[in-house]
Order: structure tokens, then sequence, then C-alpha cells
């Protein structure tokens, strides 16, 4: 061989060697693909990561009418990498308008490792123009061996588009009510949420509330950071309020501002209640919870109209205490958890229950008020209402007793609706009394009153019992009317 045709082999064996699929490998012998991987839950809303559900077919397109951050997640499909990989995609608008969004990253996403998904994040700066639309296509990946997109025909996943609809911005209180001890230089800190952020610019010099004030304090709140999910607010006693035998109460309400609604929970009490000495250690409230069972429920009958007759009706909620802190008032000890540290003990209010889902976003049937409405809507973001986690009240006959005492339904205004353009605010109070009418078992009767002037035209009542075992004595018949269902 001459030294010509010698280097011309050289030549040729060394360009077959740099362009060898070795250097592409990924590590087994799965056929590499890139695609979008954006699931939608029941609810319209995406699933977002560390959610899973395995039932989910991923979408190529999804109507997005929220301001928040939308993640676009886009997944490969390989074994661990060896080498890191980049697949470079590319953005287009309808309008050719791209001054309401911004893109994280701009055009290249990186797996590596075990990283096999990586995101797309796409965030508003200002409101869009209606039907907007926003095309995403994964165009190329580094490794020539990565397919773009499934390996199929039917559903290749390397386009995502997403059409901005209308946007529906509200806020609400994610509580209704706190007590207070009522010491001047007290504070308490609570917080607007929005469920589906906000625009910075446009709340900036607006405000959300009305008042009623029963006691001074003054109001402030927190700078607008980079979290747009929520707003926290300060609230400071100006003023004691120490009388034991009055009942002092200021109220903070929402109000409707231009492109944000009030929803759910529009009402805020700050409550310094009445007090009356009581033994903590009578604790009537552990009678009506049971944390050893997840799904422990108290059952209970209220008179109400069924098919044109008044008569008992049953109903059920699951049932828990109320927990607070260890420097609360009436604050017993739950459980140390077996160790030593007093930081993680748990307590709960001696002479408070309240009503709550064990898990998940619906709600309960607390007092069985889903019966008085005839097209309620279950989710707890609409009808937060349903579901009232500080309840009852329990005082102890002398303070002390424990087998009978008065009951209070803690006044409070709770939130039923059908959709969020269609809530009512319903204010709700009552009293009676309870009593163990048997070994163990505990009956509470007690009136409770419901006022809405839409609704009911002013205030609607009636009589209720509830029982800590699902075996109890049917109450009597009562010689009263009784309240009916109404459309909300």
């Amino acid at each position: 061989m001459n030294l010509i045709k010698a280097l011309a082999f050289l030549m040729i064996a060394s360009l077959t060697t740099s362009c060898s699929k070795d250097d592409y490998k990924m590590g087994s012998e799965i056929d590499p693909y890139v695609r979008f991987h954006f699931l939608v839950k029941s609810d319209n809303t995406p699933l977002v990561y560390p959610a899973v559900n395995g039932s989910l077919v991923p979408q190529s397109s999804y109507v997005n009418n929220a301001i928040k951050t939308l993640k676009v997640p886009v997944a490969l499909t390989a074994s661990s990498l060896k080498d890191p990989v980049t697949v470079n995609f590319s953005t287009t608008s309808s309008t050719g308008n791209t001054d309401s969004f911004k893109i994280n990253p701009v055009n290249e996403l990186v797996f590596q490792g075990a990283k096999l998904t990586d995101t797309i994040f796409i965030s508003f700066d200002k409101r869009w123009q209606d039907k907007q639309t926003i095309t995403l296509k994964l165009e190329n990946a580094s490794n020539p061996l990565v397919h773009i997109g499934n390996l199929n025909t039917e559903a290749i996943n390397d386009i995502f588009t997403i059409t901005l609809g209308e946007i529906a911005t509200t806020y609400t209180f994610p509580e209704n009510q706190f007590i207070v001890k009522g010491e001047a230089g007290e504070k308490i800190d609570f917080k607007i949420n929005f469920p589906n952020e906000f625009i910075p610019s446009e709340i900036e010099n607006l405000s959300f509330f009305k008042f009623s004030n029963g006691f001074d304090y003054s109001l402030t709140h927190d700078e607008i950071g980079d979290n747009r999910n929520s707003i926290n607010y300060h609230l400071t006693l100006l003023e004691d309020i120490q009388n034991d035998d009055v009942r002092y109460e200021s109220k903070i309400t929402l109000v409707n501002i231009p492109n944000y609604k009030a929803t759910g929970n529009t009402t805020l009490r700050i409550v310094k209640p009445t007090k009356s000495p009581r033994d903590i250690y009578a604790n009537p409230a552990s009678k009506f919870y049971d944390l050893s069972n997840a799904f422990y429920l108290t059952y209970g009958e209220h008179w109400f109209d069924k098919s044109g007759t008044c008569a008992w009706q049953t109903f059920n909620a699951f049932t828990f205490p109320v927990v607070v802190t260890k420097d609360s008032e009436n604050a017993i000890l739950y459980s140390d958890k077996g160790t030593t540290s007093p930081n993680d003990d748990v307590y709960h209010d001696a002479f408070k229950i309240g009503f709550n889902v064990v898990t998940g976003t619906n709600t309960v049937n607390s007092f069985g008020l889903k019966r008085w409405f005839s097209n309620e809507n279950n989710s707890a973001a609409i009808s937060p209402g349903f579901n009232i986690t500080s309840a009852l009240e329990f005082f102890p006959e002398n303070g002390n007793s424990k087998t009978q005492g008065s009951v209070l339904v803690i006044p409070q205004d709770i939130t039923v609706g059908v959709n969020e353009d269609n809530t009512h605010s319903i204010a709700i109070e009552g009293e009676g009394t309870y009593k163990e009418i048997s070994n163990g078992l505990f009956e509470i009767s007690f009136e409770l009153k419901l006022t809405n002037d839409k609704l009911f035209g002013g205030t609607v009542s009636t009589q209720y019992r509830i029982y800590n075992n699902r075996v109890y004595p049917k109450p009597a018949a009562l010689n009263i009317d009784c309240p009916k269902e109404v459309t909300l």
C-alpha cells in the first residue's frame, strides 16, 4: 500500500470512528423519544408535580383561564442518560403579540442523569386578548437517536397549543374567624388567597374591604413580592377589650373590585367571646371525636320539611377537634407523640368541635345543611361553609360537669353557592344543651338559626339533635313548623 492510499484509509477509519453510534448510546435498548406530557384533572386544572395519576392521558391542547404560571412538562423516555441531552423548542403566538406572557426557558430543555422531565414555564404579567393562542413545538434534540414525539401516528404530542380563554380572577379568605384575647397590642395574621393568582399592577391601589368594627385596631399588609398567590395582613388591637361578660366582634368583608370577584369565605370575624370559668379537664369536646378512627362520624337529626311534612331527617359528618397552641386559653394536651420534647406536643380546645373532610377538596354535611338547598355546589372552593371547622362550643354545668351543660353554635358567616358567580353568605348561630343520656352516649340538643335576606327573607331556624354514636333513640316528633328547601 503506497503512502497516499494509507493516509486515505486512516482518514476514512477516523471519520467512521468519530460518527459511531456508540457516542449516542442512551444506556439501554429503549428507543428514546421526547414529547409533551401535560395532564389535566377532572376539574379541568393541570396535574402538577409531585402529584401523579396514571389514568390520565397527555393532552395536546389546553384552554387556560388563570393568570398563574402555567407549567408544561416535557418527558424523555429513556434509561438514565450517559450524557446530557438538550431539546430545542419554538414558540409562536396567533396574534404575534408576546407582551402578555414570558417563556422560561426561552427555547431549550435539558435532560441529564435520572432527570428525564423538564418544564416550560409560561408566566403572565398582564391580561391577554381573549382567544389568543400560544403554540409550543419540539424541534430537535442534541442526540440524533432521540425521536421527537411519541413513537406512533395517533398522539405524537410534539406540539402543544394553549388557548388563552376568559380570565377568571377571584379572591377569598382561607379562614372565616379568629378569636382574640382582647389585649391592647395583640396581633393576628391573616391572608387573602388568590386561587388563580393576581397581576400586581391591577391591585396596587385598590381597597378590598368594607368594615363593621366593634373595637379599635390597625391593619397593615406585607409588600407585594414575587408571591402572587396571597397577600399577608397584620391586625393589631389598639384597645383593651377585657369585659368577660361582653362579646366583642369586628367584621372585615371582601368586596368585588374591577377584574376580581370575592368568592368562598368573604367575611372574616375577629371575636373576643364572653368568658366563663371552665375546667379544661371536663373536656366535653373529647366525647365527640376519635382521632384513632380516621372516619369517625357524629350522627344527627334535624326537624325539616320532607315531601310537604315536617319530620326528623338524618345526617352525619366527619367530626374533629379544634387544634390550638399550648398557650391557648382552653388548650388541653392531646398527645406528646411519645417524646420528651414539648415541641411536637398536640393540643386541642377542650370545649370546641368542628366538621370537615378527611382528605380532598370536597365538603361534609355539617348540620345537614346540604338538605337546605336544591342545587348546591359541593366543592370547598365554592361552598366552604359546608365544612365548619369550629362549629360548637360546650359550657359544662358549674364549669366542671363531665356529663352535661349548655352548648353554643359558634356565630359565624358561612358561604355556599352554585358557582363562582352565584354564592351566598349566611350568618349562623344558635344555642342549646348537651347531656349524657346513657352510658357513653351523649346528645346535643339545640336550635340553629340561619340568616340571609335573599334566601330566607331574614332568619329561619329549626331544632337539631347530634349524637356521638350511630345507635341512639329516635327523637320524639315536634309540634312546630319546619324550614323548606330553597334554591340558591
